[in-house]
């Protein structure tokens, strides 16, 4: 009888070895550790989302720019843009998931934009992202 051996990152062995940092930080001067690469991708994604293009000291390429759809009016085509921007950029830059879904919202009483990222892991764990611009 066949066994399936669970995919499991390398890095996920030792359980009492920090991998990184979470984000978003709770307190002032806090930094959060993560010991598990699914905490850890979730985390590198809130921080690719939330970065502005160029805000990066040496890699000015960094971050999904989402600032220059601050003033636009919200309409379909900007929608469309936003749900195109995530999924190339993250499909590129994210080996280690595949992405669901991404769906982006209005808000219109509070002049916003509701983003929902849905992705696999290379683990098989699935998740979700909620972010508001």
């Amino acid at each position: 009888m066949a066994y399936r051996v669970p995919n499991i990152n390398p890095v996920d062995v030792g359980g009492r070895v920090a991998i990184g940092v979470s984000i978003p930080f709770n307190n002032a001067a806090i930094f959060n550790q993560t010991y598990s690469t699914t905490t850890q991708v979730r985390s590198n994604i809130i921080n690719y989302v939330l970065t502005r293009k160029g805000e990066r000291v040496l890699n000015p390429d960094f971050g999904l720019g989402l600032e220059q759809y601050l003033f636009d009016d919200i309409n379909s085509t900007v929608l469309s843009s936003i749900q195109n921007l995530i999924t190339n950029d993250l499909t590129d830059l994210f080996p280690t998931i595949t992405l669901q879904s991404v769906t982006a919202t209005p808000d219109y009483d509070n002049n916003a934009i509701d983003i929902e990222i849905k992705y696999y892991t290379i683990e098989g764990n699935t998740d979700r992202i909620n972010v508001s611009i």
